[in-house]
């Protein structure tokens, strides 16, 4: 353990990406409150992200921050007022640490120069850059082998001595809000002796998606074979695509899009017997609830990196020579993805609900 940790009674935890990549930060979060009872964790992550504080116990405070170096894709304007408010306001908090958080592609330097200049005494995180004064511990795992992410987060926090008695992931939804859940779909038309099967066909990297026409079929499969009900769920922003699947499909189903917080998703996910989805954000909340999932799994990055963590699932893929290209538009028309039949999927939803009836 390093001492200077042993002090500590208020941190800042630092994962500035999407909801999934905090989700795989829960158990090395998890791990700062087991080994020091007491500490104060307060989460600084992008709207998305803040929300898992919502379900996690382990988080007790949340800063909202959009980081302008996060998002390449989509940059925001420049506003260096609005960084100069950020370092005053954790600066105000008089953080004893700094815990940041990072993909392996993702540099925790312009995270670390904020604490340094807003005063926070301790700031750890993994770099493979000459970080100077920015980290006062700096971990540099070695490039191989891979590791996933939930691992690589708990290998951080596991330089400074802390440790934990589990490694799942933590979100907790409680009776009241499945029993909501259910009353909302029982008023909806869904049979509780049926299988209900959620499907996220969405995601905000075009690369990773299945395309649309196969999850119609699908869900058309998932109710003729297996007799599962479906619901659709994503943002406001997939409604296109999701009334697109279902004016294919040839069954019911219905439509969440947009139409729930993310504690009612959560919920709808705690309470199905089965998700599908791509590798994205609701693969891992499927992972923390302990939900069965089939998941698309775009070759985009490594799946040993990025695939399902302690959850029953199936992970679908075609080999293919641009494999780990990071790319958000596939220059390829998806043939990691396309080469995944419906009936693969189907298949692959049928013997994880075969398991699960056994348990």
């Amino acid at each position: 353990m390093d001492q200077r940790w042993l002090e500590v009674k208020n941190v800042l935890v630092v994962r500035l990406d999407n909801f999934g990549d905090v989700l795989l930060s829960t158990p090395a979060i998890r791990a700062i409150k087991e080994t020091l009872p007491g500490v104060k964790v307060t989460l600084l992550a992008s709207a998305a992200g803040a929300q898992v504080a919502e379900l996690d116990p382990d988080i007790d405070d949340v800063i909202v921050y959009e980081a302008p170096w996060m998002d390449v894709w989509q940059c925001l304007p420049q506003d260096s007022q609005r960084e100069q408010e950020m370092i005053a306001r954790i600066r105000a908090q008089r953080f004893d640490g700094a815990v940041i958080f990072t993909s392996s592609w993702q540099s925790p330097l312009p995270a670390a120069y904020m604490c340094y200049v807003a005063d926070v005494p301790l700031r750890l995180a993994i770099s493979t850059d000459r970080s100077g004064s920015l980290l006062t511990t700096c971990h540099r795992p070695p490039p191989l082998p891979i590791v996933h992410e939930v691992q690589r987060a708990l290998d951080l926090v596991g330089t400074v001595g802390f440790h934990s008695r589990s490694d799942d992931l933590v979100l907790k939804v409680d009776t009241q809000l499945r029993a909501s859940v259910l009353d909302r779909l029982a008023s909806e038309g869904m049979r509780s002796e049926q299988p209900l099967a959620v499907i996220h066909p969405g995601c905000n990297t075009p690369a990773r998606t299945y395309p649309w026409d196969g999850y119609a079929e699908i869900a058309d499969l998932l109710d003729r074979r297996l007799g599962c009900q479906i619901v659709f769920t994503g943002s406001s922003s997939e409604a296109g695509l999701v009334q697109r699947i279902q004016q294919r499909m040839t069954r019911p189903s219905l439509n969440w899009v947009g139409r729930s917080t993310f504690r009612g998703f959560a919920g709808l996910v705690a309470v199905a017997d089965i998700v599908i989805t791509n590798n994205t954000g609701p693969q891992h909340l499927a992972a923390a609830l302990k939900t069965p999932e089939v998941v698309l799994f775009a070759l985009t990055s490594p799946p040993e990196q990025w695939g399902p963590w302690r959850v029953p699932h199936r992970l679908l893929y075609h080999q293919v020579p641009c494999a780990f290209c990071q790319s958000r538009i596939c220059p390829t028309d998806h043939a990691c993805l396309r080469q995944v039949t419906p009936e693969a999927v189907v298949s692959a939803a049928e013997e994880l609900l075969a398991e699960r009836r056994l348990q």
